[in-house]
């Protein structure tokens, strides 16, 4: 039996199963409305989180990266409808392949402002070079 011999139960289906047409559009709605409840949940509460001392000063920078992550998850299965079906293994290696560019662009960017940074004469010495 393989990937692809198994029949899937409508009610069973994720939000972004590609096999799932015959959902109708009220089950639709009622998925993106759920994504979006969740979505806003989140981001308010990131923004309650950093109002209210509810977190040790320290550990709001986590707690805020680990909600946006949380988000970035939500809008991934629920409105780019990126799942772990067979028929999405393309999608989810464009999403990766994208994350390891700007990965690449951050880290280079940092790692030449810092060698910058490094090598670069104090701006005391470059203003008196230019006299």
């Amino acid at each position: 039996m393989s990937l692809f011999d198994h029949e899937h139960n409508i009610g069973d289906a994720p939000p972004g199963l590609i096999d799932a047409e015959d959902r109708t559009i009220n089950q639709r709605i009622a998925s993106y409305l759920i994504g979006f409840v969740i979505a806003a949940i989140l981001t308010v509460g990131s923004f309650f989180l950093l109002g209210e001392n509810l977190v040790w000063g320290p550990a709001i920078p986590v707690a805020i990266a680990v909600l946006a992550v949380a988000q970035i998850g939500i809008h991934l299965v629920f409105f780019l409808h990126v799942t772990t079906a067979p028929d999405n293994t393309n999608t989810v290696m464009a999403l990766g392949f994208g994350v390891l560019i700007v990965a690449l662009i951050i880290a280079g960017s940092i790692w030449i402002m810092g060698h910058l940074n490094q090598n670069m004469a104090p701006m005391d010495q470059i203003m008196q070079m230019q006299r």
